[in-house]
């Protein structure tokens, strides 16, 4: 069997695998990545951009019924027909084509087919036809094979072919009903998509909905889930199975450990997720804490703790499972395993140019619920654990005056986490429409250390919600003036 040599192996081709070749071809080394599905990943055709996609009509159409003038005019209701059109277009209909061109104009050679690690910096791939092809890689081999959803051992539930967020999110009808398993982003995100599209949505979710925000966050979407005539129930489940025929077909059923019994056609389970390393040969490695089917330990740079040239690069290592976290440590791991195949400086003090430093401090996200959420940094809770002395001031959205203009009768709430001894921001929450492009400014804000003195003289345009910045300095007060 002949080899093929690179000075990068990637396994994964999804946003992270691409940006960690990317920039290793950027900074001189050649790359080759290995996909066993569709390049692009889990982001592109089963997650981030699909969910998006569907979640953004009925979104918008909230928005235009929310403002006089505009909501005489939207009286239709949602084409739920167009709105699957629109996100198979985003999809490009599960065709991965133009992602493996962009590979190619990237310089950045691609085998398809499943890798498994056979020696140090060895890795033989098999393809669909069961052909292998052997890669050798001359400085680091990046694993970037992300998770899939992870399906409790509930008893009987694998044999009711639940759905995951991949079903949810490429379905071409809208079932009657619906559970959902789970009460985080994705559970949360689907219930308040198939709750607009006329679906019957029960949410099981022992925490209630969004436990790892602040709690006014999940407060709010439950109750826009019940006003639309979801429920959430506070439970854990202990069976589930098939029900038999219902009036739209066979349907489905969860015994809860409360019990109660609720039955749907369909049982999305959203309850987290699970490493995709079975299989990768980790076992064979000796290393520490690093095994298939288990997540992938990693110090600052991104390589597996205890080796020399492996490096584990997004969800698969545990630190923020976010695509734009896993694309900001791909950028940090290309670069520093080009630095250090070259012989070139490694900047991996915190914050330094190949260290993931925002992994702990600084992780924004948005929750495309009713209403949204976006969020930067840890709760106040959270920043209390970790032993910060924290002043948290929350306020309410509507009384700022471009919030007011935005929609009629206007409901939110923005929570700032502020640290009392150095009089930094550590993390902020904002909650209503429209606050989606709002993280931005606090995430820099957080990056940035910007002492509470300097943001006096951010001033906030007007009348925007931004304007929210002023009200919570006008409560905290100028430091030196305390």
């Amino acid at each position: 069997m002949s080899t093929r040599e690179y000075d990068l192996i990637v396994l994964g081709a999804g946003p992270v695998g691409e940006n960690v070749a990317d920039r290793a071809v950027q900074g001189g080394l050649s790359a080759v990545v290995v996909e066993a599905e569709l390049v692009g990943g889990e982001c592109s055709y089963w997650a981030c951009m699909p969910s998006k996609a569907l979640l953004r009509p009925a979104a918008a159409l909230a928005e235009a019924r929310a403002v006089a003038g505009s909501a005489q005019a939207a009286t239709g209701d949602l084409d739920v027909a167009a709105m699957f059109k629109r996100r198979t277009s985003f999809t490009h209909d599960w065709d991965d084509k133009s992602q493996e061109d962009w590979l190619a104009t990237a310089k950045i050679d691609l085998v398809r087919g499943t890798g498994r690690i056979v020696g140090e910096r060895l890795v033989e791939v098999t393809g669909a036809d069961g052909e292998v092809t052997r890669l050798s890689a001359r400085h680091a081999v990046a694993l970037c094979t992300g998770t899939s959803a992870f399906v409790p051992p509930v008893p009987g539930l694998s044999d009711a072919d639940p759905w995951t967020s991949r079903e949810a999110t490429s379905a071409t009808s809208v079932p009657e009903s619906l559970i959902v398993l789970g009460g985080g982003v994705v559970g949360a995100e689907m219930a308040t998509l198939y709750s607009a599209l006329g679906s019957r949505v029960t949410v099981v979710a022992r925490s209630g909905m969004l436990p790892q925000l602040e709690p006014f966050a999940g407060q709010a979407v439950e109750a826009s889930l019940t006003a639309r005539g979801a429920s959430v129930v506070r439970a854990g489940v202990s069976a589930a199975g098939r029900a038999g025929a219902g009036e739209t077909g066979p349907t489905k059923f969860v015994e809860l450990d409360n019990g109660e019994r609720v039955e749907a056609q369909e049982i999305l389970v959203a309850t987290g997720r699970a490493p995709r390393t079975e299989g990768l040969g980790l076992d064979a490695l000796g290393l520490e804490g690093v095994r298939d089917g288990g997540w992938l330990p990693v110090d600052e740079t991104l390589r597996v703790v205890g080796s020399e040239w492996l490096y584990a690069v997004g969800d698969v290592n545990h630190r923020a499972l976010l695509t734009h976290q896993g694309k900001y440590q791909a950028r940090a791991a290309g670069d520093v395993i080009a630095a250090r195949a070259l012989g070139q400086p490694v900047f991996d003090d915190a914050w330094g140019a190949h260290a993931a430093t925002a992994d702990h401090a600084a992780v924004p996200a948005t929750v495309f619920t009713d209403p949204p959420i976006a969020s930067v940094g840890p709760t106040a809770k959270q920043a209390e654990a970790a032993g910060h002395q924290v002043r948290a001031i929350d306020y309410n959205l509507g009384w700022v005056a471009g919030a007011a203009t935005f929609a009629d009768g206007y409901q939110g709430t923005a929570r700032v986490v502020i640290d009392t001894e150095r009089d930094v921001l550590l993390g902020a929450t904002f909650v209503g429409p429209g606050v989606e492009e709002m993280v931005q400014a606090a995430t820099i804000a957080v990056v940035g250390e910007v002492p509470i003195d300097r943001l006096w003289h951010a001033v906030p345009a007007y009348p925007t919600i931004s304007e929210v910045w002023l009200r919570w300095l006008e409560e905290y007060g100028r430091p030196g003036a305390r």
